[in-house]
């Protein structure tokens, strides 16, 4: 009995306070923890383009993932999300000068449909500049207190401009985000698709 209630206590303690130290791990090992947010997730976010899944720092290329992502998280219903996805390594991990470059961000998520949340920064791909290898693209879900004006410009995905220098930290302060609940992340490097997404931004 005595052996039961310990096992029992232990999964309750490590289990089911929401934590997710898989996450935690990953974040800390690619360094996105510290390099763009100070406090991991607390859990997973599934992010799919089309048959690749974002794993925590897999390889993907700029050809895969050049169209919107479906992204899902255990939301409640009853609350507003913001989704950001941002680049720390613009236009190297070696040499940051440009980062955070900024892919996109959906504020006002009602529950997890990103469909009818508001659109501040329309969905740009990965492209990294050749001989750079790989860039970390991160994606964050925050919950919002309540429904509200975030009063930012809009960022066509025609253009780069106002991208560049951004800060997941600084946003998330600016609106009383807190930490960010879920996450993920994948890795790209330069492919051919590349030109063709500089040429969409005026580049």
């Amino acid at each position: 009995m005595y052996r039961l209630f310990i096992v029992i206590f232990v999964h309750i303690v490590s289990g089911h306070n929401g934590y997710d130290h898989e996450v935690a791990k990953y974040f800390s090992e690619h360094q996105v923890v510290p390099n763009v947010i100070s406090v991991p997730p607390k859990q997973g976010l599934k992010v799919t383009y089309g048959e690749n899944e974002v794993k925590f720092g897999n390889e993907l290329t700029p050809t895969q993932v050049k169209d919107i992502p479906s992204v899902e998280w255990n939301a409640d219903p009853t609350l507003f999300y913001t989704l950001i996805m941002t680049d720390p390594d613009a236009p190297s991990r070696q040499n940051p000068e440009f980062g955070e470059w900024i892919h996109w961000i959906v504020v006002n998520i009602p529950g997890k449909d990103i469909s009818k949340g508001d659109t501040i920064a329309e969905y740009v791909g990965s492209g990294p500049p050749p001989h750079t290898d790989l860039h970390r693209y991160v994606f964050l879900v925050y919950a919002q207190e309540h429904k509200h004006d975030f009063e930012e410009p809009i960022l066509t995905n025609k253009s780069g401009n106002g991208r560049a220098k951004g800060s997941v930290k600084k946003f998330a302060e600016k609106h009383g985000l807190g930490y960010p609940l879920f996450g993920n992340f994948y890795q790209a490097k330069y492919d051919d698709y590349v030109p063709i997404l500089y040429k969409q931004l005026g580049e």
